[in-house]
């Protein structure tokens, strides 16, 4: 990527602000763990030789799970070091030279790869945005169990491997077959309740068509360099547009079924409630939602009073293409156009950025930003109460203080 186009959004904001009769807003460089609504929260600050990402914000400690300081965001791609991670179980202690992928299941011949062998296949490489399916749960009322993500559970990197229909073609898939189970090496026991007893590995499942969508990778390097442990070392799945639960990690047994699976990771949790004549159906959590998020100011930031303030953030879609995102400093009553920064990308955000004119007074104000995509949807303004503690997308408030 070059490095003087990353500029150029910022160079035209600078332009057009220029233009305009108030003068330019001087932005803190960055907000501490403590500016979040869980204070609690600690921010990690260096990188340690387990390979464990730095400069993330600590929402569990064991398992580890961390949060992208989504205030930060400045760039298209988010470095390896401040994407989010999610895990279930302690990471696995995997080696290359040992590591082997099974192919198992509803197939005409059983497959064992090394990671050798998979890297010497034809690989391809694209650019997806993750998302953590319980991203933004911070802002549910009443308060919702699981990991209390704020706005960082989510990132985009440039994702290199195989395409994951080119293994299943080695293994040839039988006629009946229906799903595609992923299985990684972390493993443990579930917590909440209800629940199985005993450790088990983490599992998903992929529809036929879906598994064989050659962009669905088994991903070896990220952003062009090594996996990372944290991110799923040696070997991980990415399925774009989908929520970040689908991407297994640490990758090692395939099994192709000739039914659904009712795993516990695909039927207990990560699932929603869908209407089905008139009675709630459980299904499990696919396709990542429209939203759009602000990434500054900051929750309870300070902003100068009498300035033009540079507001931005980013907006995604797992299955559309983001076509616009409005923004409001008066708690939705009215609505103004955002500048799209980023060209549309298939699986990718897209960064916006708007100049506030802030008010004259001091005061409370609520922000809010929303997005449409190109076939015309638009984020709800509340929470579905049939997606739980999931699919959070509606558009959300962001108090702070004009002074």
């Amino acid at each position: 990527m070059n490095k003087d186009s990353t500029k150029q959004p910022r160079r035209m904001f600078l332009r057009d602000a220029a233009a305009l009769p108030l003068s330019v807003a001087t932005v803190r460089s960055s907000v501490t763990a403590s500016q979040t609504p869980n204070n609690t929260a600690q921010a990690t600050s260096q990188t340690n030789d387990a390979g464990r990402p730095a400069g993330l914000i600590i929402r569990q400690k064991q398992p580890e799970n961390l949060e992208f300081p989504f205030a930060s965001l400045d760039s298209l791609i988010t470095p390896d070091h401040r994407f989010y991670v999610r895990s279930h179980f302690p990471v696995p202690q995997l080696e290359r030279r040992a590591h082997r992928l099974r192919i198992e299941g509803a197939i005409a011949r059983p497959v064992e790869l090394s990671f050798d062998d998979l890297v010497k296949l034809p690989s391809r490489t694209l650019t997806a945005t993750l998302e953590c399916a319980g991203n933004n749960r911070i802002f549910l009322v009443p308060a919702a169990r699981g990991v209390q993500w704020e706005l960082g559970a989510v990132g985009t990197a440039e994702w290199t491997g195989v395409p994951l229909a080119a293994v299943l073609e080695q293994a040839g898939v039988r006629p009946d077959a229906v799903e595609v189970v992923l299985e990684g090496a972390d493993r443990g026991e579930v917590s909440a309740e209800p629940k199985p007893a005993g450790a088990i590995n983490y599992a998903r499942s992929l529809p036929l068509v879906k598994a064989l969508d050659p962009d669905v990778l088994l991903a070896y390097r990220m952003n062009n360099a090594e996996l990372t442990p944290a991110h799923g070392f040696p070997l991980r799945v990415v399925v774009p547009g989908w929520y970040g639960m689908a991407s297994v990690k640490w990758l090692t047994r395939i099994i192709v079924t000739d039914r659904p699976f009712s795993g516990y990771y695909q039927t207990t949790d990560y699932t929603y409630w869908e209407r089905e004549n008139n009675q709630p159906v459980q299904r499990p959590l696919t396709v990542m939602q429209l939203k759009a998020e602000i990434a500054r100011p900051a929750v309870s930031e300070d902003v100068a009073a009498n300035t033009v303030y540079r507001m931005h953030g980013a907006a995604w879609s797992g299955d559309s293409e983001v076509a616009r995102v409005e923004v409001s400093a008066d708690g939705g009553k009215t609505w103004t156009a955002a500048r799209l920064i980023d060209n549309a990308i298939r699986y990718t955000w897209r960064r916006w950025e708007y100049a506030w004119h802030t008010p004259a007074k001091p005061g409370r104000h609520t922000l809010m930003a929303r997005a449409t995509d190109s076939r015309g949807n638009a984020q709800p303004a509340k929470h579905d109460p049939d997606r739980g503690n999931y699919m959070i997308n509606f558009v959300l408030p962001v108090d702070v203080e004009v002074r």
